[in-house]
């Protein structure tokens, strides 16, 4: 792809240099866009030869098969990480991670944003899906994202209208690619901010096996109840297929003790789910997205 700049293209790249998980097999190509222009010819490129192609941010909310993609992962990383702060506003792009928006924010004084400090993501990804932690979520704060659309097109939406639920928006359906988000908050005192940020990150360490790849809540939360909970009293605390294990920590979390395959993860989320079916009749959603060839191992 000429439009890319040298060393923006690679063959075969393992995708567990781009997971969480720490797993993941080869994507056929791995194209590193600069800007949006170069993101949208990129796109043309793949609809116009007919290869699949998916774009990724800092890959905490995904599991790639250990057989790999076959087309090509777009990723949006640094290069769309710029942040800027202008009164009581802050501009971020789609690749800047959200411990950094946390961490301008606490400069600038604003107050808000400390729920997304330790979530392991981009501001890209926490938008389609709605990220959220401790109560709070993307729509709380953000008052718009921009997107390149289906044709080509760089547009800013309002918030209100990418219908954002719990964990979810249109952007999939709609085929956008988020560009970045705006988000406005409320002047703080930032010892109290730095409080607040140094107390979620105390819970987080306490509460979450952050010592083990994994990404992050891999169950979505069930209506009235919580995933974590349904899966100890199935009594799978522990519970781990090859090097795949449920967190004895968090039952909420699956983990990668070191040398699961994505089949182990995969394998083992659908026996949770099967199990927890069975003992709570409750249906657990994976809140983690799949990407790619699966073995059948």
């Amino acid at each position: 792809m000429q439009v890319l700049p040298e060393g923006g293209l690679r063959e075969k790249e393992p995708m567990s240099r781009h997971t969480t998980f720490r797993a993941g097999g080869p994507a056929d190509y791995f194209a590193e866009p600069h800007n949006a222009d170069q993101l949208a010819e990129v796109i043309c490129i793949c609809r116009e030869a007919g290869v699949p192609y998916a774009v990724i941010g800092n890959g905490s909310n995904l599991l790639v098969g250990d057989l790999g993609y076959r087309g090509v992962v777009i990723s949006i990383g640094k290069a769309f990480g710029e942040i800027t702060v202008e009164e009581n506003r802050i501009c971020a792009g789609a690749g800047a991670l959200l411990a950094s928006v946390a961490r301008n924010a606490l400069a600038a004084e604003l107050a808000g944003f400390e729920f997304a400090a330790g979530i392991p993501g981009s501001v890209g990804g926490a938008v389609v899906m709605n990220a959220g932690a401790y109560g709070s979520e993307m729509k709380d704060v953000m008052v718009s994202a921009t997107v390149l659309t289906r044709d080509g097109k760089v547009v800013k939406i309002p918030s209100g209208k990418l219908e954002l639920g719990y964990r979810t928006s249109c952007i999939p359906k709609e085929g956008y690619v988020v560009l970045g988000a705006e988000f406005v908050l409320e002047k703080g005192n930032p010892a109290e901010i730095r409080e607040r940020m140094e107390e979620l990150a105390g819970k987080r360490r306490e509460k979450q096996p952050l010592e083990y790849p994994s990404a992050g809540s891999t169950f979505k939360r069930p209506e009235g109840d919580f995933a974590g909970r349904l899966i100890e009293v199935a009594g799978l605390r522990g519970f781990r297929i090859g090097d795949a294990q449920v967190s004895e920590k968090h039952c909420g979390f699956v983990i990668n003790r070191g040398e699961a395959s994505s089949a182990d993860l995969l394998n083992l989320c659908r026996e949770v789910q099967k199990r927890v079916r069975e003992h709570s009749g409750v249906q657990l959603e994976l809140e983690v997205k799949l990407l790619g060839e699966f073995s059948e191992d």
